[in-house]
């Protein structure tokens, strides 16, 4: 092979060289490794891309008991969340899927006029801009406590508590991001699952635990880009729900929840790309259930969420490094205190390949 050497290279002029933008690397054998992919995976500051977005909740005891605060984080950063917009509607037990640009938020209770009803309406963010929620389209039915996972491409929203039937419903959901209109149906839980860790890889997506009709230890998955039904993929270290996910490419957490006696701290671990049971991870700060969580391919957030004190709900968000096991780490604040299984999502977890 021959060699091609250059001592210099600049504009016409000889007044400048080139720029190199995005996040570069240098190696003495192989000199400067450009950036690749996406420029929507990339950022100029060298500090690490993804935004997490926290979405709704309740507020209780305050009122209303139920809001349409939008805040966000930088999630390679500490610090406090700042205000990011509103939704249309206060809603709380809603749920969030995101691609690399958008975030959906679905469901939930709360509606326009103030009630307390379920709602069937989905609306969307672009998360690298502030500003308020726009409509998405509509669910097949009013749902709350969906169970959430995506990639790039496409939404999954799986199971959840539906009217006007009032049950825990096995179906699951799907919608594609990019674009906005009504959900389809993609296929069927193996049985009913609500209010559980959603968690995402570029080609599965996992659904761990559940609230009703009893604590679960069950985590089911699909292939996203299918359709079809979920399989067994293995169990939790305990039956609890109540509780959220987050993600890298290859690795899952489920933060706190409730085993039916308590609410519980610990933080399990599975291994996305193969079948079997959780192992434990590490600690919250706290004891917390219905919290929200979002992750990039490094750290895993958990923020908010209700404690076992009366009225005890926390405006803490907390961190790990999900790479490695250990206990969580403060991160900051949310800008209200708020609980109810809200909605957390981010432009960088790990259902997008990066």
């Amino acid at each position: 092979m021959s060699e091609f050497r250059v001592n210099s290279i600049t504009n016409q002029d000889g007044s400048a060289g080139p720029q190199v933008c995005g996040v570069s690397t240098f190696s003495g054998k192989s000199g400067v490794q450009i950036p690749s992919g996406s420029s929507d995976f990339r950022r100029q500051d060298g500090g690490g891309r993804g935004r997490a977005v926290f979405a709704g909740g309740s507020q209780h005891p305050q009122a209303p008991l139920w809001n349409n605060v939008i805040d966000m984080v930088e999630i390679a950063t500490i610090g406090n969340a700042v205000d990011f917009g509103d939704m249309d509607q206060g809603r709380y037990y809603n749920r969030a899927v995101s691609s690399s640009t958008r975030g959906v938020i679905a469901g939930g209770t709360g509606d326009i006029t103030g009630s307390s009803a379920m709602t069937s309406n989905m609306q969307f963010v672009t998360i690298s801009s502030s500003g308020g929620s726009n409509d998405f389209g509509e669910m097949d039915f009013a749902r709350n406590g969906l169970v959430p996972a995506s990639n790039n491409t496409r939404g999954l929203l799986a199971g959840g508590y539906v009217t006007p039937a009032n049950v825990r419903d096995t179906k699951i959901l799907f919608i594609t991001i990019p674009t906005t209109g009504s959900s389809n149906e993609f296929g069927s839980l193996s049985e009913a699952q609500d209010q559980g860790a959603g968690i995402n890889s570029p080609t599965r997506g996992i659904f761990a635990g559940s609230t009703n009709p009893s604590k679960e230890n069950l985590i089911t998955f699909v292939t996203i880009s299918t359709l079809g039904n979920a399989e067994d993929f293995g169990n939790l270290t305990a039956a609890k729900g109540a509780m959220p996910g987050a993600s890298s490419s290859t690795r899952g957490l489920i933060f706190g929840g409730n085993d039916g006696s308590n609410f519980v701290n610990n933080i399990d671990l599975i291994t996305i790309p193969t079948l079997g049971n959780a192992t434990d991870f590490g600690d919250l700060l706290a004891i917390i259930a219905e919290s929200a969580a979002a992750s990039s391919e490094t750290r895993g957030l958990c923020a908010g969420g209700e404690t076992p004190t009366s009225g005890g709900w926390t405006n803490v968000i907390q961190f790990v490094t999900i790479s490695t096991a250990g206990n969580a780490t403060d991160f900051g604040d949310l800008v209200q205190a708020r609980g109810n299984d809200f909605a957390g999502f981010s432009d960088a977890h790990g259902g997008l390949t990066q």
